[in-house]
């Protein structure tokens, strides 16, 4: 009897239990056909509302290229390291393993991440190697993704620093070539939707938003082989005469387009750690100074041009010096009576100085003015800087005596290379390029500064100038003709000029009976006991000018001494 109750009590429970699990699998076969069958839409919602994000894509900025196609500035692929804090800050253990691999101390982890728990993006490092971010996502951490980048690379590093500038983080031009044609160069990011798993990875591309556009190349006048020629020579003068700085310009004669442009000190773009303003600011369009004899050519041209004077019109230097507005006016030493020829020659103040003060003013301001100065350039670049030449109409005698050998007037160096290219061209004033193709042609409306007569006139008593008997014998190249100026320029400093701080310059072209290049070299506070434009600068314009017109395979002009002389028995005869 026990038995049977047992028995039935056991049949009982076994009964209960399986209507129990009946019941149970009935709720969720009900629960299920909900979830997949009645719910699915709106879940598919809930879970795409969780899981799918919209990311950007980069675009590529475009490249940078010299004119003969060789790369200046390029953009390579980099990754970012982002994360999701809430779910980032769920997984603390491995926070010291991804510092490690970043080379991060913890601490500036915690810092990042200190105040930023309820944004949706916070970046950890930015523009790390593919390989390293692939070991970071190696980690696994919930929240840590990458997001595809481009970082920045100059292959030539210091030798176009100055003249191409340099991008943020974010791949946006802040100086030079980049900043001036930011909008040329930069592209515009797209955007995709994808799907992320648990931990923040995309799994998924789902749909593509926007096509990213990549920025345009940009192809520059400038001829890397004759810039690193440029950087390497200045560099050397500069430490060779323990400088305070230094630069080189270089123009094509025939179109103002810059082949090279130069500053010592230089900074190099790939590495802006420990970077201040001072070293990447572009010298030679920035800074201004006084162009001292480096102007004479241009006070006589223009007297020239007046037609009261010709070549070997006499002119009184004796005693070597005069006085004018209270003021007196000095030459190295007594020239004696010379001829306009020989004040270019040896670089005469006074007969500067006597020769401008018999031109009317207006005739001076207007030819200086008709060179560029006191006016840009034209290349576009940030921060240049447009000098500073008075109105005519409040110069003293002093002022026009001194403008004459270039005092009392403010240029760059970019500026006083374009006032040569008149000097150098067919006398008209071209605007400086520095990106191929924008002033190859020059508008036949712009007046002629001075006429053809005058040029070769010029040209040819600069000429006299690289002579044994100038002032820039060093500036000479073997087998070329070469016309050019010295300068030597005391510095301003409160309450006059220095005794000590000088500016040597030389400004030149070359070949001379039909010039290619035009070449302006500065160099600021030479040190030791050479300071003149003729023993500081007129070397490194040779040595750079000797390299550039070998590189541009232009022919040599210049007649062994013994062809000269049976060409001039020819012309006699």
């Amino acid at each position: 009897m026990k038995t049977s109750q047992t028995n039935s009590l056991l049949r009982g429970r076994i009964l209960l239990v399986m209507v129990a699990v009946g019941c149970a699998m009935a709720v969720l076969m009900a629960r299920g056909v909900e979830l997949q069958v009645l719910d699915k839409d709106f879940l598919q919602e809930e879970g795409t509302a969780r899981h799918l994000r919209v990311v950007s894509i980069a675009a590529h900025r475009g490249s940078i290229l010299d004119r003969n196609g060789e790369p200046l500035a390029v953009s390579t692929p980099v990754d970012s390291v982002w994360v999701e804090p809430r779910e980032f800050l769920t997984a603390k253990s491995q926070w010291p393993q991804l510092a490690g691999l970043l080379n991060m101390p913890l601490n500036q982890l915690h810092k990042i991440m200190a105040g930023r728990e309820q944004r949706g993006f916070v970046y950890i490092k930015r523009r790390i190697a593919p390989s390293l971010a692939a070991q970071v996502m190696a980690l696994e951490i919930a929240g840590v993704s990458l997001q595809r980048e481009y970082r920045r690379y100059y292959p030539a590093g210091e030798v176009t620093g100055h003249l191409l500038g340099f991008t943020n983080v974010d791949d946006i031009g802040l100086e030079g070539i980049e900043l001036a044609y930011d909008k040329w160069l930069r592209g515009v990011s797209g955007a995709k939707r994808v799907i992320k798993d648990r931990l923040g990875h995309i799994v998924e591309d789902v749909e593509r938003i926007r096509r990213p556009q990549p920025g345009r190349d940009l192809q520059l006048t400038i001829d890397r082989r004759v810039q690193y020629l440029a950087y390497r020579e200045l560099l050397a003068a500069v430490r060779r005469h323990n400088a305070r700085s230094g630069s080189v310009v270089i123009l094509d004669a025939r179109t103002a387009n810059v082949l090279a442009m130069v500053n010592q000190p230089a900074f190099n773009p790939n590495n802006r750690q420990k970077l201040s303003s001072d070293r990447y600011r572009n010298r030679a369009v920035a800074d201004m100074f006084e162009p001292g004899s480096t102007m004479k050519p241009f006070t006589i041209a223009a007297a020239l041009q007046s037609g009261s004077y010709t070549p070997g019109t006499p002119i009184n230097t004796a005693p070597g010096y005069f006085r004018v507005g209270g003021h007196t006016v000095r030459d190295n030493r007594n020239y004696g009576l010379i001829d306009v020829s020989t004040v270019i020659q040896k670089s005469s103040n006074v007969g500067a100085s006597k020769i401008a003060l018999t031109l009317p003013p207006e005739q001076i301001w207007q030819t200086f003015h008709q060179v560029g100065f006191g006016e840009l350039a034209g290349v576009g670049f940030p921060g240049e800087s447009s000098g500073v030449f008075n109105d005519y109409d409040s110069w003293s005698d002093l002022e026009r005596a001194t403008l004459s050998f270039g005092y009392g007037v403010a240029v760059t160096p970019l500026q006083l290379a374009r006032a040569y290219t008149v000097l150098a061209g067919d006398g008209r004033l071209r605007p400086v390029s520095v990106v191929e193709g924008e002033q190859d042609v020059i508008p036949e409306a712009e007046p002629q500064v001075f006429s053809h007569r005058v040029l070769t006139q010029v040209r040819t008593m600069m000429e006299r100038v690289v002579s044994r008997e100038g002032t820039a014998v060093k500036a000479r190249i073997p087998g070329y003709r070469v016309a050019g100026k010295t300068g030597t320029v005391r510095k301003s400093v409160a309450g006059g000029y220095s005794e000590d701080r000088y500016l040597s310059l030389f400004a030149g072209m070359a070949p001379a009976s039909d010039p290619r290049l035009v070449m302006v070299v500065v160099i600021d506070e030479p040190g030791g006991k050479a300071f003149y434009g003729g023993e500081v600068a007129a070397p490194v314009f040779a040595r750079i000018m000797t390299g550039a017109l070998r590189l541009l395979a232009v022919p040599p002009d210049a007649l062994p001494s013994a062809e000269r002389q049976m060409a001039a028995l020819m012309e006699k005869g």
